[in-house]
């Protein structure tokens, strides 16, 4: 068998006197889909932005590929830009808040990572970034600036502009918690095409019908631990924790509490 192509061992990330993370372990397979789930404050979002090394991490071992880190507690700087870039450069990350330069168009935006990081010609550049807004349902889209796209459109250009950077593995972190509701599906179908795809992905998500249909694997954490991984048919179906119940008990309680309008009395 393959190695994973994500290996995190002992993790553990610390802001100030706040353990966030707390001895994590976890495996990804290449090709498949972690959704990560669990109250606000339980280190979802902090795991992610380790991995990709946006917050560095306390102690532990990182290894994405055949690219591997290690820290050992002392460490509390990045690594040298070369290498920092290098281990980057095998993970795409998609925000709550796109993120997307104003001043660029659609299309600029996606192009900019490969022109200026990979050092892709201008024109293969632009080839990439209109295949992908394509994709993303986008195309007639190219030209428009951020301030003239709809939130799930900004979205929509932001996974394209991860997928540019030709990522081994895709991070998403809340992609669609800063939508409006009618807006939510259309960012959820396109990472159902990733999932057809094949693309390994880890997703932070409160969409939990989502998750139970695209996660090959659950991992519900709590207080900067993982309490329970699985399938979606045992985590999310059969719980085994009390905490993890709990938790999805909330979810149910809110659907079945949503307000319906009485039918219509014939005259």
């Amino acid at each position: 068998m393959s190695r994973p192509i994500i290996e995190i061992s002992g993790l553990r990330k610390s802001f100030g006197s706040n353990t966030v993370l707390k001895d994590i372990n976890l495996q990804v397979e290449r090709g498949q889909v972690v959704a990560l789930i669990g109250p606000s404050g339980s280190g979802k979002s902090t795991l992610l932005r380790c991995i990709n090394l946006l917050s560095v991490p306390n102690g532990g071992r990182i290894t994405v590929g055949e690219q591997s880190l290690e820290f050992n507690g002392r460490q509390t700087t990045l690594p040298k830009e070369k290498n920092l870039a290098k281990f980057r450069a095998s993970t795409g990350m998609v925000f709550q808040h796109f993120n997307l330069f104003p001043h660029m168009t659609a299309l600029q935006n996606v192009m900019e990572g490969p022109v200026t990081v990979l050092k892709t010609s201008k024109a293969e550049a632009e080839a990439r970034a209109r295949e992908l807004l394509g994709k993303v349902g986008l195309s007639e889209r190219a030209d428009y600036y951020p301030d003239k796209l709809s939130g799930g459109q900004k979205q929509r250009v932001a996974i394209a502009r991860a997928l540019a950077m030709k990522p081994a593995v895709m991070l998403f972190d809340e992609a669609t918690s800063a939508l409006d509701p009618e807006l939510v599906g259309e960012v959820l179908n396109v990472i159902k095409g990733l999932v057809k795809e094949g693309m390994t992905m880890i997703l932070v998500t409160h969409e939990i019908a989502f998750a139970r249909e695209v996660a090959d694997q659950v991992i519900f954490m709590r207080d900067g631990v993982v309490a329970e991984c699985g399938p979606p048919s045992i985590v999310i179906d059969n719980p085994r924790q009390e905490s993890t119940r709990a938790f999805l008990g909330r979810f149910k309680a809110s659907e079945q509490n949503v307000i319906r309008m009485p039918t219509p009395v014939a005259a």
